[in-house]
């Protein structure tokens, strides 16, 4: 077997306190932070590492555990474990609402696809009439029922989030908007077309680890973060037309914002 190529990887410290387990972890997140192992690549294998390090199999795989339980890698039976990819898709905070794409007959997603040159596909979709819950109820203005619309995102056939928005039954009832396919722009065009033109948005992020059915839902690999985004569209007038509750696969994106210096 070839020796692994000089400075590839670093040497332990048999005077640390710290785990040899943790220290091949260290050194290989450190490769994979400086481009040495590029997105897709397959580590050294179980192999190569325990002939490097002069450590056994056990050790190794418990290096490869914690590194797939912070999302830096996956495994593939009997193949290897494998950088995963970072995040393909940009959302630009400060411009994926802007009317100009809803005139074009783009929903916010598509925009985000487009420019990341992958193929959107929306499945599980559902829509009906609910009552509201209390956190939803208390941000559409005190509203009782909702017309609900849950949906999964998918690019290249890989989900990568799961949205639900509730609007006000007096606004959506007997609309397009409760239709399966709301049309060219979404809901928000067709909230426009009724009249309510939107005036702003209001999001609160926070970062958190997924729920199973999340997982499942999201396929997600082991240690991956869930971001949970929670938005509230507001009409000129000043009224709530749509909260929408987000959770997106974390290492499917980027998060960019452009703000005001003023």
């Amino acid at each position: 077997m070839s020796p692994l190529p000089s400075g590839l990887l670093g040497e332990l410290d048999p005077t640390s306190d710290r785990a040899v387990f943790r220290q091949i972890a260290d050194h290989l997140r450190e490769a994979i932070g400086r481009g040495r192992f590029s997105e897709g690549e397959k580590l050294p294998s179980e192999a190569e590492l325990v002939e490097h390090y002069g450590v056994s199999r056990m050790t190794v795989r418990h290096s490869f555990s914690v590194l797939q339980g912070e999302g830096l890698v996956h495994a593939e039976h009997g193949k290897g474990v494998f950088v995963r990819p970072r995040p393909p898709v940009r959302r630009l905070a400060s411009d994926r609402f802007a009317r100009r794409h809803r005139e074009e007959g783009k929903s916010a997603f598509l925009v985000e696809a487009d420019a990341a040159g992958s193929h959107p596909q929306v499945d599980g979709l559902e829509v009906k009439e609910e009552k509201a819950g209390p956190d939803v109820s208390a941000r559409l203005g005190g509203v009782r029922r909702v017309l609900v619309r849950r949906r999964r995102y998918l690019l290249d056939g890989r989900p990568v989030e799961f949205a639900t928005s509730y609007l006000p039954l007096d606004i959506a009832r007997g609309t397009q908007i409760a239709e399966p396919n709301p049309g060219p722009g979404g809901i928000y065009a067709r909230l426009e077309e009724l009249g309510h033109h939107l005036h702003h948005f209001e999001e609160e992020i926070r970062a958190r680890m997924p729920s199973p059915d999340e997982v499942r839902t999201l396929r997600l690999a082991s240690g991956v973060p869930v971001i949970h985004l929670t938005r509230t569209a507001f009409d000129t007038e000043g009224r709530a037309v749509e909260v929408c509750d987000t959770v997106m696969a974390a290492d499917a994106y980027v998060l960019a914002y452009q703000l005001p210096a003023t």
